[in-house]
């Protein structure tokens, strides 16, 4: 994978990879950023919905590359729409959700209220950009990064993993300083590589049981994968410290703190991140929502085996 920092590298590596014309998909909120030789697609949402997706994917039809800019959302969509079209993918993330680093990605069927899902995107650099970030709000802010830590804290499960290591301790120390300032530049760069960090330890590690109960929550009811990364990550690590203990010691080590879990707790609540009924999750349906975790390939892959009653009584714990 190509790495650059600075948004001004984006024109001469678009040349170096031979691509003239490639295809923005961003959100419009990001519509107006300069790519150069770009067309442009505005469309992309929350949690990448199929149809959004689909409309992407038949803007790229004379597009020769892919430039993706914005959140998880829009890396998702211009990684879908690469698997969709074979064409090769420029990430340009400004958020610190880290998918850019690997070759799934997620989607939401809004008529089903589910997660979908694919892989195969052909991402072939990624270019960093922490200006790009320091118009984040701060509930953006905290729950892309407490995804990111996820990403890290996950990782540790098969044991120490630098990249994962190097990520929760750059989010651990940084996060409140972005949240006290987030003008500040120099914070907000340390944050970004943070996230990068975690996303190279996604990459080589993958996803377990936090991320599924919040993939099945986001999937039901659209809430930000963020914010419900925020809470879900600190029930999962305390009901596989029973399993994988030097993890979670190693994650408390980076994170400077004894206690991991409640560690994650106060960092969650830099964004206002509690409960789920917060989030407007209704209570009565979390028997359902655990079923969907559980069938999740993240759960399964899960060291600690859940049951759907074990993963309704963690939901439950934190609604």
């Amino acid at each position: 994978m190509i790495v650059r920092w600075g948004l001004g590298e984006l024109g001469p590596l678009l040349e170096e990879l031979g691509l003239e014309r490639p295809l923005l998909v961003t959100s419009p909120r990001l519509a107006d950023l300069e790519v150069p030789r770009a067309a442009h697609f505005a469309g992309v949402r929350r949690h990448a919905p199929l149809d959004a997706v689909a409309a992407a994917t038949d803007a790229a039809r004379r597009a020769d590359g892919l430039v993706a800019a914005g959140g998880g959302s829009a890396i998702d969509t211009g990684k879908a729409v690469s698997a969709a079209t074979g064409l090769p993918l420029v990430a340009v993330p400004t958020t610190y959700s880290g998918s850019e680093w690997t070759p799934y990605f997620g989607m939401r069927d809004e008529a089903r209220r589910a997660k979908a899902g694919g892989s195969g995107a052909h991402t072939v650099a990624v270019v960093y950009e922490p200006a790009l970030t320091l118009d984040l709000p701060r509930a953006e802010t905290v729950g892309t990064a407490m995804n990111a830590l996820a990403h890290s804290a996950e990782a540790l499960y098969a044991g120490p993993y630098e990249d994962a290591t190097t990520g929760a301790e750059r989010i651990a120390r940084w996060l409140p300083a972005v949240v006290e300032d987030g003008r500040a530049l120099g914070p907000r760069t340390q944050l970004l590589e943070g996230a990068m960090h975690a996303g190279m330890a996604l990459a080589a590690r993958g996803m377990f049981l936090a991320h599924a109960m919040a993939q099945a929550l986001g999937g039901r009811y659209g809430a930000s994968h963020g914010a419900l990364n925020a809470l879900c990550l600190a029930p999962a690590l305390r009901f596989n410290a029973e399993v994988v203990p030097d993890a979670i010691a190693g994650l408390a080590k980076a994170l400077g703190t004894d206690d991991a879990p409640s560690h994650v707790e106060e960092l969650a609540r830099l964004g206002g991140f509690e409960r789920l009924r917060d989030l407007g999750i209704p209570g009565e349906e979390l028997r359902d929502v655990a079923v969907q975790a559980s069938e999740r390939p993240p759960a399964r892959s899960n060291p600690r085996p859940a049951s759907v009653a074990e993963i309704e009584a963690l939901l439950r714990s934190i609604w």
